[in-house]
């Protein structure tokens, strides 16, 4: 309970329901030790990745005068695994997570998948704890107050690339799709596969889901004669 009463003073939101915040900091790899099969922040996660897309999505419409395009490219950099890792580590997270044995050995507290799961999780809990306006003043203390578009293009988000040559033909339709989990807990790889109207079209593998996701559209845009690197 104190360690949550200080992550609470960090972030500046005092939950309702305990239990939220510590279902937010509790890893699979926790959760599986303790034989508790709801018990991770995965869920928390699925949440908190759509509350602080619609939150991020706000306030670039509302910030810049700028095409859809350009707004797309803003908010992938902004919602990116390697953006949420710098601002969990702007709240300490990793001092907070509970993490099993071989996590807690193997560096899990610095790993940016975690930190950024553990992240969206957060945002969850505070949504449904007390609902948009808390979850949006924490989100919102990450955003840079002098966004600009780059004209640089953000070639490394390749889901939003692929997706955006996809629209050019609205019949088209975009799936990732999970194929398999391999090694331990501690030291997990996802395979996950794009699909084009169901045609397998890249297959990615990485430490996160989201990780897997990306290097699948990857693969799918260098067979597509695009240049990704």
């Amino acid at each position: 309970m104190k360690k949550i009463e200080e992550f609470e003073q960090i972030i500046g939101y005092t939950f309702k329901d305990k239990e939220l915040i510590h279902h937010a900091l509790s890893h699979s790899s926790y959760a599986n030790e303790r034989k508790r099969a709801n018990g991770s922040n995965e869920r928390l996660e699925f949440l908190g990745d759509s509350v602080l897309s619609i939150v991020v999505s706000d306030y670039l419409y509302k910030n810049l005068n700028v095409p859809e395009g350009d707004l797309t490219k803003l908010r992938a950099s902004l919602v990116c695994e390697k953006s949420l890792h710098v601002f969990a580590k702007k709240i300490q997270l990793g001092e907070f997570l509970l993490l099993g044995k071989g996590e807690e050995n193997t560096g899990g507290r610095e790993r940016p998948s975690i930190l950024a799961d553990a992240f969206e999780a957060v945002i969850a809990a505070i949504y449904l704890d007390g609902g948009m306006a808390p979850a949006a003043k924490h989100i919102l203390r990450f955003m840079p107050e002098d966004i600009k578009v780059s004209k640089k293009p953000v070639f490394d988000d390749f889901k939003t690339l692929l997706q955006e040559i996809v629209q050019k033909n609205p019949e088209e339709k975009v799936e990732y799709v999970l194929i398999g989990e391999e090694g331990p807990d501690h030291n997990k790889r996802f395979v996950v596969e794009v699909c084009l109207n169901s045609q397998v079209i890249g297959k990615g593998k990485g430490k996160s889901k989201k990780e897997a996701e990306q290097l699948a559209a990857k693969e799918a845009l260098e067979l597509m004669g695009y240049e990704t690197q």
